[in-house]
């Protein structure tokens, strides 16, 4: 229910400031799990994800997010997982494959970070294909970076853009890397 009341909230004042615009909403499966692999560009990225998709979405956040206890309940009640991104956080990966099997979205960025220049991208979203076996929805953001860019502290005026598509099925016997840098060409790709 606050998920939902949030997100509508969330979905006025971005409409008030600078729009979403979805294309390729039909990419999601209407039940089931799936995992929604996307470009990170700013810190409402999350946000602006859980505005565009039709189904509730949970999601993968810096641990570092998690230290203000009301501000990690309120994250948490909303889909948030810790993880601990200086290591392979096998808590966090152990709880997100269960979230999978209970028929829970989830929300991961494989650059790791927002903004990430070089194109580094972490294996986490190859794992947890190959271990779960669930679609995969790719979003490519546009704007975000310019609308609440690092560092600053309020919002700028332009119009952003999210494009979602359902990827295919993967190569047979393809590791765990090939699948993430899979993912993160096709989004680049959008």
């Amino acid at each position: 229910m606050l998920y939902w009341i949030t997100r509508t909230i969330i979905l006025v004042i971005f409409n008030v400031f600078f729009g979403v615009k979805t294309k390729g909403k039909g990419a999601f499966p209407s039940k089931g799990p799936f995992i929604l692999a996307s470009n990170h560009l700013s810190n409402i990225d999350p946000p602006v994800l859980a505005v565009a998709c039709p189904r509730r979405l949970n999601f993968l956040a810096k641990e570092e997010l998690f230290k203000n206890k009301f501000f990690a309940f309120i994250i948490k009640t909303l889909g948030a997982v810790p993880l601990n991104r200086n290591k392979t956080d096998i808590s966090a990966i152990r709880l997100v494959i269960k979230m999978l099997k209970q028929n829970k979205p989830i929300l991961i960025f494989p650059q790791g970070t927002r903004g990430s220049a070089n194109d580094e991208i972490f294996s986490g979203v190859g794992f947890l294909v190959k271990k779960t076996s669930v679609p995969v929805v790719i979003a490519k953001i546009t704007n975000t970076d310019k609308v609440l860019p690092k560092g600053a502290k309020f919002f700028k005026r332009c119009p952003v853009k999210v494009v979602f598509k359902r990827m295919g099925r993967f190569e047979e016997g393809a590791d765990y890397d090939a699948i993430a840098r899979k993912v993160f060409d096709e989004i680049k790709s959008l």
